[in-house]
């Protein structure tokens, strides 16, 4: 397994000083462009919930929704997007969350996960954990049972791991970046 995140690890593309001075920017399209890494990532995020009866995978915008519908096709289960408030056609339910600088909102149908359902949360990578966070409050306020979340990418130095883990989220992530 290591080989596999090593070569995971390399097919992610740092740019430094995006979005802004100081920040390296883990851009994942790379890996979406590779199809070994891709469907690497893919077997790596569904792995601990093979054989587990998983109800719906909720899928941040944007990049969640990529590899949460990948996830979701791999596991039979369906799908949830979590969007930006005002993005949705029918009745949402919303909520406020902190971003690294501010704060923002998101939402999802009111409909689209039943109480009691089991829910994987998934993105691309989990940094301060506002957004992770935010959904996780999100689907729990809705009656979801969150069972897990996984990140392609942990920047643990940002904390985001720790805020979800002491919601009692067991958390589950594939390569590491130190800094930001």
């Amino acid at each position: 397994m290591g080989n596999t995140i090593s070569e995971l690890a390399a097919s992610i593309r740092s740019i430094p000083d995006y979005p802004n001075p100081g920040i390296i920017f883990r851009d994942i399209t790379t890996l979406l462009g590779n199809p070994r890494a891709f469907r690497r990532a893919v077997d790596e995020l569904v792995q601990p919930y093979a054989g587990t009866k998983v109800d719906k995978i909720a899928g941040m915008e944007a990049r969640g929704f990529i590899l949460g519908g990948a996830v979701a096709h791999q596991l039979s289960s369906g799908f949830v997007p979590i969007r930006k408030k005002g993005k949705l056609p029918h009745d949402t339910v919303r909520i406020a969350y902190s971003l690294e600088y501010g704060v923002d909102e998101m939402e999802m149908h009111r409909d689209a996960v039943e109480p009691g359902e089991k829910v994987i949360l998934v993105d691309d990578l989990i940094a301060t954990g506002g957004t992770a966070v935010g959904a996780t409050q999100l689907l729990r306020q809705i009656g979801a049972e969150v069972v897990g979340a996984c990140f392609v990418i942990d920047l643990p130095d940002l904390g985001g791991r720790r805020k979800l883990e002491e919601l009692g989220v067991v958390v589950h992530t594939l390569v590491e970046f130190s800094g930001h």
